[in-house]
């Protein structure tokens, strides 16, 4: 029951961020609009006087918003963060078979898990979810581990679909793990599979997707025209 409404609660606060993201972006965009000040530009021009041609008022209010909404960002996501610990050490617990029954229940444990990406620590998103997609409590954390933060135009990622913004679960073999450099895994599984068409999950707007992605030769030195940002 604990775990029910823990995943309940994280659910919400996955919901409640996924509304902060949206404002921010609105937000930013509209600061960022051709002839708008961005999120630092000058409100004076070059003779030091407030610019005629923006609504000063209006920008700071928004300039200030946005940094209320970052902090709120930041709370809600380590909340976030330590429910997926919770339940994650739950799951863990729930499925150390006994002296007794370690034979059929390990086998069933492992079978289990196959259809779900299972893994600990923190990360800025979850995806709970289990073979039939149901919100029981049977449900296994996936967490993405990195973001896609620059696409160039034309490359294999923008013509394959990744998109920016998606979170990267798993990436051909690479998924979260404590301790190792996930970004040279990056770089070592794209080099690997260069040619291959490698299975991609991200998590885009709060849903799963699964996606094709084939590392190959284009203009550019590298082989998928994307950078990842480690979340």
């Amino acid at each position: 029951m604990v775990a029910a409404n823990l995943k309940s609660e994280t659910m919400k606060l996955m919901d409640k961020r996924t509304a902060v993201e949206a404002e921010m972006n609105t937000i930013i965009d509209h600061l960022c609009q051709p002839g708008g000040p961005g999120l630092s530009g000058n409100l004076l021009d070059f003779e030091g006087f407030p610019r005629q041609d923006i609504d000063i008022p209006s920008i700071r209010a928004e300039r200030q918003r946005l940094a209320v909404l970052r902090n709120d960002h930041k709370e809600i996501t380590e909340k976030i963060n330590e429910n997926i610990q919770v339940l994650h050490s739950a799951r863990l617990a729930s499925r150390s078979p006994s002296v007794k029954d370690s034979g059929n229940s390990a086998s069933n444990n492992q079978n289990s898990s196959v259809d779900g990406v299972v893994a600990s620590a923190s990360s800025h998103n979850v995806l709970l979810k289990d073979a039939s997609n149901s919100m029981d409590l049977d449900a296994i954390v996936s967490i993405p581990f990195a973001v896609v933060d620059e696409i160039a135009d034309g490359s294999p990622t923008a013509e394959d679909g990744l998109q920016l913004g998606d979170q990267i679960i798993k990436f051909g073999s690479v998924e979260y793990q404590v301790g190792i450099n996930l970004l040279q895994r990056l770089a070592t599984e794209a080099q690997a599979n260069q040619g291959c068409a490698t299975p991609v999950i991200v998590l885009r707007q709060g849903a799963p997707i699964n996606l094709t992605v084939t590392p190959r030769t284009w203009q550019d030195r590298s082989l998928l025209g994307c950078s990842f940002r480690i979340l």
